[in-house]
Order: C-alpha cells, then structure tokens, then sequence
C-alpha cells in the first residue's frame, strides 16, 4: 500500500517518496517483498503516483477513504488470483524479506484466513493494539485513535503487515464500514469480520520490533535511515572492508566494495558505485556512480562524480573534483584542482590548482574532452581550454593556459615573464 498522503510528513511529496539512504522509502518496502519469495507484486498508489514504479504491476486508489479501500482497489488486478495474499505498508522500510517470509510460513502452518504481523517495542507507539481473549486467540484489532484507556495499555501492536487468503480478503473488504473517529475503511476491521464468521486468525510476532516500525514523521524517516545505514555498513564490515566510523559514514545499498578497503569518516559512497580491493577512501570524500580501482587514493576532501574511473594505484587526493574522466594507472590529481570530461593517462602527474575548461560559453555546445597521455608532467595553475591534447611524456609550465595541442616530449606554457619593478610602492607612497 503505497496511497496515503502522508500529511505529517509536513512535505510537498508524498510520504512514500522520500528518499532513505538513496532510495525511495517505498522501494525498500518493494525490495523485502521480492526477498520473502512472492511471485507477484502489486503497488496500490495513488492517481499521482500511477506512473512511478517502472515494470511494477500498480492499482489506483482514486480517492484516499482508508487502508481498506486501498487494498480493495487491488481487487480487479488480482481477479483471477486464489492463493494467499502478503499486504504490506508501504512507509515499512525496515522490513526485511526474512522477516516476511516467516509471517508466510506460519500463517500456512496454521492454516488461518488471516495471519497479523505484530511486535512488542520497548516503549509505545501510536499503532493499533492486538486484542487477544482469554485463551490468547486473536480477536480484534483496534486502531490507538479508537482506543479504550484499558486497549491502549497493551504492549503488543499491529504492524501493518497481514496474509489473507484471497477469498477471505475480498468477503470482509466488503462488509467494511467507516465506523470509526476517521470515517475511514479500515483494514484491521476485516479481522473482527473474519472472528465473526468464525474463520482463524492468527499472529506472527516479529522477533526484532524495530523491524516494523513505520514512517510517519521526518524524526521517524531519520530514525529509519540510521538503522538501514547501520546494516548496509555492518554487511560491508563482515565482508572484510575497514569502516572507521561507522556513524559519519554513509554507503547507499547498490555500492559494491572489495575486502581489505578502507572508508574513513565522513564518507559518502553513492550510487553504483564500485570500490576494488587495498583503496583507501576519505576522510570527507564524495563518490557517486564512480569506479575505484585497486590500492587506489581518493581524499581527503574529495568529490568524485559520476562516470569517473580511477584506475589501480591512482590517487584523487585533496580538494580534488573529478567528473566524466578516465583517470590512468598510478596516475595522480594530488591537490586543488578540478579535472572534468578527460582522459589522463597511466603514471602522469597533474599539478596543483589545475583546471580544465570544458565547458564553451556558446548556447548548446557539448561539453569539449582534454586528453593527457603517459606520463605527462603538468605544473602548478594550469588551465586547460578543451578540446585539447597533451601528448606522452610532455611537461607544462607553471602559470600557464593551454590552448592548443602539446605533441610529445615538448614542454608548452611559458606565461610572460616576471616583471619587478623596485621601489614601486616606496614612490606610491611618497606621492
């Protein structure tokens, strides 16, 4: 269920579109449901979200009147389906398949109409409370703002999670009624409907709570988002990569890194990006969609942007900004330059404060290549104005602006010489 407006989000986008760690909430809740093993995926949204989840069968709810209206405009796209049904919250972002695949398999062990996902946190939460009778069967489940004082003392909560088997679903939808302080379908209604036709109804408590703890507020999507760091850096740390500080370090869930790395603080690792084995990365680097290859160097106090490649033993070190480039084998940017659209080849060196100017002032040119060959020395405040090429074993100038193509083995720049007039301040100042 993907639907809601999420109004106290206090946001502009919908609530199931806010970004945790580099997705969006809901594709992480999409995400555990294809690792419980379910065959088929179904995305209730809204009308302005029909267009938002790629090749995932989606149903509309049109008008917001309640998780049971929302599971019920699913019907027609299930109308041929008799199995069990796994319904789903869709701002549960820390569900994990494991998780839900148990709640499957106990809910056809116990061959029930309706298995409820529940937990017991340690402190509680504005979620609906499981009512069980005396012999501890599942009786009802009662949503907080509908509450008795004596209901809202049960510490066992609903977590938004169900099976249903399909016929059982579809029976109790249609009896809803929006008996309730909102005037909404509530799904959790079906369960007492269910009780009533004397069909099992059963729950699957959750075996760590922080599992099903849901979205509702920008203090929850942060508290969420520590948590989903938290795993993705913990599975790096026991695949053999070195996290120095885990808390400062922020690594996005398609980042693949290589044993005997290191991440040092203050790291953004985002994207696809790609980290090989013996690289060294930060502290305060940003990599996004990059290619790191072996015994590499990037930072401190770097930026390294999409579509760069850094080749093995290469280094991106200090206030370095690198995009679009293809930086060579053993190949060096050390210090305060920025490096955009170029090739630089194995073993050259690019001294301090070197830019490359890519970008033509002229309305609607692409962006212009600057290619350095092997072993190419530039010296310090280089500019070079793209397209250009510097050949191999060519060195550069201190001070110089590079225009056109330097052939191998030549040295280009040569800026004005200095000039130094003596005693030009003294007779400024007698003036």
């Amino acid at each position: 269920m993907a639907a809601g407006l999420g109004t106290r989000m206090r946001s502009q986008t919908a609530k199931h579109f806010h970004s945790l760690v580099g997705r969006r909430m809901v594709d992480w809740v999409i995400e555990s449901v294809r690792e419980s093993g379910t065959g088929r995926v179904v995305v209730v949204t809204s009308p302005d979200g029909r267009d938002a989840f790629g090749d995932v069968e989606v149903a509309v709810q049109e008008v917001p009147r309640g998780t049971g209206d929302a599971v019920a405009a699913a019907r027609a796209t299930l109308a041929d389906f008799r199995g069990d049904v796994l319904v789903v919250a869709g701002d549960s972002p820390l569900l994990t398949g494991k998780l839900l695949r148990a709640l499957v398999d106990e809910h056809r062990r116990q061959e029930a109409a309706v298995t409820v996902l529940s937990a017991v946190p340690s402190e509680p939460l504005p979620y609906g409370r499981i009512v069980r009778d005396e012999s501890g069967v599942l009786r009802a489940i009662v949503e907080a703002t509908d509450a008795t004082p004596e209901q809202l003392a049960i510490r066992e909560l609903n977590a938004s999670v169900y099976v249903f088997a399909a016929d059982a679903l579809w029976s109790a939808l249609e009896r809803l009624q929006p008996a309730n302080a909102q005037g909404e379908l509530y799904l959790t209604d079906t369960i007492g409907l269910l009780v009533a036709d004397g069909r099992r109804a059963a729950v699957h408590e959750a075996p760590e709570p922080v599992e099903t703890q849901g979205v509702n507020t920008r203090v929850d999507l942060a508290q969420a988002e520590a948590v989903l760091r938290q795993r993705i850096n913990e599975r790096h740390m026991l695949s053999g990569v070195t996290v120095v500080d885990p808390q400062s370090t922020w690594i996005e869930p398609d980042v693949e890194i290589e044993s005997d790395s290191v991440i040092h603080p203050g790291t953004f690792l985002r994207g696809s990006t790609r980290i090989a084995t013996g690289a060294e990365i930060g502290p305060f680097a940003v990599l996004v969609d990059a290619v790191v290859g072996p015994d590499t160097l990037v930072g401190p106090f770097c930026y390294v942007r999409p579509g760069t490649v850094l080749e093995a033993g290469s280094k991106a070190g200090t206030f370095v900004e690198i995009k679009n480039a293809h930086v060579g084998a053993g190949a060096k940017v050390p210090h305060l330059s920025y490096i955009g659209d170029a090739e630089i080849g194995a073993g050259t060196n690019i001294g301090a404060g070197n830019i490359t100017a890519n970008f033509a002032h002229q309305p609607g040119q692409p962006k212009k290549r600057t290619v350095f060959g092997r072993n190419v020395r530039t010296a310090v405040h280089n500019s070079f104005i793209a397209p250009v090429t510097i050949g191999d074993d060519a060195w550069t100038a201190a001070g110089s602006v590079i225009t056109d193509d330097v052939p191998p083995e030549s040295l280009a720049g040569f800026p004005p010489r200095q000039v130094t007039k003596e005693g030009y301040v003294r007779r400024k100042r007698d003036d």
